[in-house]
């Protein structure tokens, strides 16, 4: 597939393999390593790491703009080798506060990282084809992921702490990889010098960008709506088998790896993009509604209706991953790219943050009237995008343009 890419693209997405592998090997072992070998009590992590989401939150937009001042090559090599220093310092955590002082200085690499990689994509892949990538590279990251899960097996068979920190430093060393993948043999996307870009917080002035960023957020809750509030619903609230919850997230991860390339086309446009957002919180919405059904079938009716809303769901998904990347790239200003990935990425950043606690809570613990109080969020959220958009097109014509 990637032999009749452009040598950029191709270099990108042997990068983000390695990457994403590492991810994945520590997304499976990671919460173990912390309260078996660490030493930290479960609520101990979860505080950690919603301190650390609530840093990286802020930190998006900031570091977006030096991603933009440096260029976004030293940028995101910067950002990854700050990462390989963190994991490598996890494994040294007997504390909670040094704990919470790695993950915050974790997040606010990773946030780095997320605005200076779009920016780089923004600076070397042209406009028509910036999308595709990122369809691309979200489907390299989910085989990447998979590969990483499936040989933490091992690791988590082996349950040592002398195992669970090789596995750290292994993700730690695929961070190195891949700065040294993007530091050599890259095209350089050149800086944009204050006097030639956007102000500093222009994003965080854009009204109507941050309600686009607000409301792809909402449609992001995705995420955890298929980790983590529909296996609990599968377990709990329906007389479905427990194996059928890895059938759904095998459902989801390979529909991604076969569609989403298919899925992205046609949003590399404004208005495709702003199509594919309203159709997303469509889709997510009728995904919870048939959730809902669940709550009151049984037997074969029941695993039907789950397979179906998973298959729903991850295309409301789908076209929510393409439809923010399209909007974002379009919305950037000339010089901004940076700051407005970093203020975009704000967004699953605060989804993520909130969506456990509000699908649990709500659509988990209450039930069917829970799911179709979620499937009303879901459907608002992606109704409004359209017209966030044309509320910025307005914005960014009364906006003077640098010289």
């Amino acid at each position: 597939m990637t032999a009749s890419l452009p040598p950029e693209v191709r270099r990108l997405v042997v990068a983000t393999l390695v990457n994403t592998f590492g991810n994945g090997v520590y997304a499976a072992v990671g919460a173990l390593y912390l309260t078996r070998a660490a030493g930290l009590s479960v609520h101990e992590v979860g505080l950690g790491l919603t301190v650390a989401g609530l840093v990286g939150l802020i930190a998006s937009t900031p570091l977006g703009v030096v991603a933009d001042r440096l260029g976004p090559n030293r940028a995101y090599v910067g950002f990854l080798l700050l990462q390989a220093v963190t994991m490598t310092a996890l494994t040294q955590v007997r504390s909670f506060a040094l704990f919470v002082a790695v993950v915050g200085v974790t997040a606010i690499a990773d946030s780095g990282q997320r605005g200076a990689k779009g920016a780089l994509i923004a600076g070397l892949v042209p406009s028509d084809q910036r999308v595709r990538t990122r369809a691309l590279l979200r489907v390299t990251t989910n085989i990447g992921m998979g590969v990483g899960m499936a040989l933490a097996g091992i690791v988590l068979a082996v349950d040592q702490r002398e195992v669970y920190v090789i596995a750290l430093l292994a993700n730690a060393a695929t961070y190195l990889v891949t700065a040294g993948l993007v530091q050599w043999g890259m095209a350089r996307v050149a800086p944009v010098p204050s006097a030639a870009g956007p102000s500093g917080m222009t994003a965080l002035k854009d009204r109507p960008f941050l309600a686009f960023v607000a409301l792809d957020g909402l449609l992001s809750m995705h995420n955890a709506m298929a980790q983590v509030a529909i296996p609990l619903w599968v377990a709990t609230a329906t007389d479905a088998p427990a194996w059928l919850i890895s059938v759904l997230l095998v459902v989801n991860a390979a529909s991604v790896i076969l569609l989403q390339l298919r899925v992205a086309r046609g949003t590399e446009h404004l208005a495709g993009a702003a199509r594919a957002g309203r159709r997303a919180g469509l889709l997510l919405a009728l995904a919870c509604v048939v959730l809902a059904v669940t709550d009151v079938t049984s037997g074969a009716v029941t695993i039907a209706l789950l397979v179906a809303a998973a298959l729903v769901h991850v295309l409301g998904e789908m076209l929510q991953s393409a439809g923010g990347w399209g909007i974002s790239f379009e919305l950037a200003p000339p010089g901004g790219q940076g700051q407005y990935q970093g203020a975009y990425s704000m967004g699953t950043q605060l989804g993520d943050l909130i969506a456990p606690a509000v699908l649990t809570v709500v659509a988990v613990s209450w039930g069917w009237p829970g799911w179709l109080l979620t499937a009303t969020i879901f459907l608002v959220a992606g109704s409004f995008i359209p017209v966030a958009v044309r509320r910025h097109q307005q914005w960014q014509s009364q906006v003077p343009v640098p010289a």
